[in-house]
């Protein structure tokens, strides 16, 4: 698993993840994710003040999916949860029907840009870290590209890439979407939940802000 990544300086975010994977296998939306998450912090440690959508100091409107604030730490926690269409049961009998995001360049460019807005926001708080994570059953977001390159090539989060420094989306020409990281980033994807059929493979990836691991 690499480095352990803590929630509010903590609990460990692997920990959190396999005793949900346990509960809930697969979800019906990001929202769901989001709330069944928070739940499951929550659970694991009752110091730990969980709030969902926090709005942030800024001159525009931004929010914060998840804040875990701790004795001593906070941790923001942005997720995205990018699915592939998978039609079946969780195992308990509830019955899941999960649409194609398609757009899977879309969600890599959005989760940087989550590590990204995370950088920005513990950096202006003290004692507050950030978790970028992302759970999907959509194979081409944990494999490595074999084509040809697209507009996303910059922003791949296949198993074994680090993402650091400036990354230009597409070839340079729309600036307003390319990033700037100042931390390095290891991706490291982990088993989630393995359902019938196809696609009932979920994984999940989690990059760590500041001190958070």
């Amino acid at each position: 698993m690499g480095r352990m990544t803590r929630i509010a300086g903590v609990v460990d975010l692997a920990t959190v993840m396999t005793n949900l994977s346990q509960q809930r296998p697969v979800f019906h939306s990001e929202a769901d994710f989001q709330f069944a998450l928070a739940q499951a912090v929550a659970a694991a440690d009752s110091s730990i003040e969980v709030r969902l959508e926090v709005r942030q100091p800024a001159e525009r409107a931004e929010y914060v999916d998840i804040v875990c604030q701790g004795p001593q730490r906070r941790t923001f926690i942005e997720l995205k949860y990018a699915t592939a269409s998978w039609l079946g049961e969780d195992g308990r009998g509830e019955q899941f029907q999960l649409k194609n995001h398609a757009a899977y360049d879309l969600a890599r460019r959005y989760f940087i840009h989550d590590v990204h807005r995370l950088e920005r926001f513990t950096e202006a708080v003290p004692d507050a870290d950030g978790v970028a994570l992302m759970l999907t059953n959509e194979p081409g977001l944990w494999n490595p590209p074999t084509g040809r390159v697209t507009r996303d090539t910059n922003f791949r989060v296949h198993e074994g890439r680090t993402l650091t420094g400036h990354l230009a989306w597409g070839s340079g020409d729309t600036p307003r979407y390319d990033q700037n990281l100042t931390g390095t980033y290891a991706v490291n994807w982990h088993d989630y939940s393995e359902l019938d059929g196809g696609r009932g493979l979920f994984r999940w990836l989690a990059l760590p802000v500041g001190s958070a691991s």
